[in-house]
């Protein structure tokens, strides 16, 4: 009997060090082996330079950074963002209304968004982030130029071109998402175009 004690001594750290060997050898065949999935489409991005005053307020097509492509809600937000600038740009109150919450619609009948927006242009719009909220809202991080005439222009910037710095607040609701408005939407940060 004390011959086997021995021998159960060196047994244990020996199964301990083959146990750990196949679990890392596994680890190592998963990774190397394991399917990547769908690569995310790759991100549209603007130029970074100054386009001339001619050329403002850019393309009318949203588009995205790479962390905001690679977001899952990607998709729906940048096809509810073209909706939205598209209906201000086409002077569409109608269509505007289907992209926002019913108290923005109830705080901007129709009259004062058409003298809000008459001579606005909306463009080189660029989603940056994408930010899941609790009890189905989301935030999104972007970027905008806007062109109207200086009567049309905010009274705090009286400017003909503004780069706009925004977070746009989301809500879900039954017929999908739809702007908020918010206090995230209420104070953009914002500054003329040079």
């Amino acid at each position: 009997m004390p011959s086997d004690r021995p021998r159960q001594l060196w047994l244990l750290p020996v199964l301990l060090i083959t146990v750990i060997a196949t679990a890392v050898g596994a680890l190592l065949t998963r990774t190397l082996y394991e399917d990547p999935g769908p690569t995310p489409p790759s991100a549209v991005l603007l130029p970074q330079t100054s386009l001339p005053p001619s050329q403002q307020p850019g393309p009318a097509t949203v588009a995205g950074s790479q962390d905001a492509v690679a977001h899952p809600l990607y998709e729906t937000v940048r096809e509810l963002l073209q909706r939205y600038f598209d209906a201000i740009n086409s002077r569409d109150y109608a269509a505007w209304q289907r992209t926002v919450i019913r108290q923005r619609i109830d705080m901007t009948p129709e009259k004062k968004w058409r003298a809000d927006y008459q001579t606005t242009q909306d463009g080189s719009v660029m989603i940056y982030r994408i930010e899941l909220g609790e009890q189905d809202t989301a935030r999104v991080l972007m970027t905008f130029t806007s062109t109207q005439d200086l009567a049309n222009a905010p009274k705090e910037l009286p400017a003909g071109c503004i780069h706009w710095n925004v977070v746009f607040p989301l809500v879900q609701e039954r017929d999908g998402w739809k702007l908020d408005s918010s206090p995230a939407s209420a104070s953009p940060q914002h500054e003329a175009c040079t």
